[in-house]
């Protein structure tokens, strides 16, 4: 059964700490949480957090009370799980998951099926990038056991300003990909607006400035300057792949050909 001790002596750890999960790991590390990283990158990679990256799995396995996993897709999330890290396939293993990542939620659904009865699961995605991450102000989207949740309530406030329970499993993850939805709608949307603008002689920073004060405003262009990735081109490995991927994830639950507007955003997304 998961651990009895008190949310500040459970040992965490964040798998995954890229751009998200780092300073996720530094703001529970900021309230006084006990937490340690692991990554498939080399420790001496994460600065003044390197001495709390850990390098063999089995100490992962064997000494952590709650894993939250920030990787990046389903594959990656069934390699640290079951496969190359195998973190669930042993006798010992952390009592609770936290699943940070935004996948699909049949995912999520069917990894409940095959996580030990010893394990509990929570789906708890996050939203605000990269910027919400590094001051301790992400959105948390949170499904799964009442008491579970209640629990592990200190480490999302100590990474989050806004946490919203969503009721059963699943329904956390269904949140973040009908928001990423929208997201998605809107970067496409904005994107081609300030092309077209410029190509009228609007400056864009002009037009952003107009849209955050009027009927257009969205967080994407809101935020323009301060989104790394607001101008990046698409690519499968950089964000607009993953927001690509996300867009796939709200739509897996249902069956039947996608909407013409469904295509419109995925087929804008790969031009971008």
């Amino acid at each position: 059964m998961p651990s009895a001790q008190p949310s500040n002596q459970l040992k965490v750890t964040v798998a995954g700490c890229g751009d998200m999960g780092l300073p996720m790991a530094r703001a529970m590390l900021s309230s006084g949480h006990d937490v340690r990283g692991f990554d498939i990158r080399a420790k001496d990679e994460f600065g003044d957090f390197s001495a709390r990256m850990i390098e063999d799995i089995s100490l992962v396995r064997e000494d952590t009370d709650v894993l939250i996993s920030v990787v990046r897709d389903e594959q990656q999330t069934d390699a640290l799980l079951f496969e190359e890290q195998a973190i669930i396939r042993t006798n010992r293993h952390p009592g609770y998951l936290v699943i940070s990542s935004t996948l699909s939620p049949n995912y999520i659904t069917d990894l409940a099926t095959r996580l030990p009865r010893t394990v509990q699961l929570i789906d708890a995605p996050m939203s605000g990038a990269v910027m919400a991450a590094e001051s301790a102000s992400l959105t948390f989207m949170i499904g799964g056991d009442a008491t579970a949740k209640q629990k592990l309530k200190p480490f999302f406030e100590a990474m989050g300003a806004a946490l919203f329970d969503m009721g059963q499993l699943g329904a956390g993850m269904t949140a973040k990909v009908m928001n990423n939805y929208i997201t998605a709608a809107a970067a496409v949307a904005t994107r081609q607006t300030l092309e077209r603008a410029q190509e009228l002689g609007v400056e864009p920073a002009k037009l952003l400035e107009v849209i955050h004060a009027s009927s257009g405003q969205n967080w994407f262009a809101s935020n323009f300057e301060e989104i790394y990735w607001s101008t990046q081109n698409y690519e499968p490995s950089n964000t607009m792949g993953i927001l690509e991927k996300d867009v796939r994830s709200s739509l897996a639950p249902f069956e039947g050909p996608q909407s013409e507007l469904d295509t419109a955003i995925l087929n804008h997304l790969k031009n971008l």
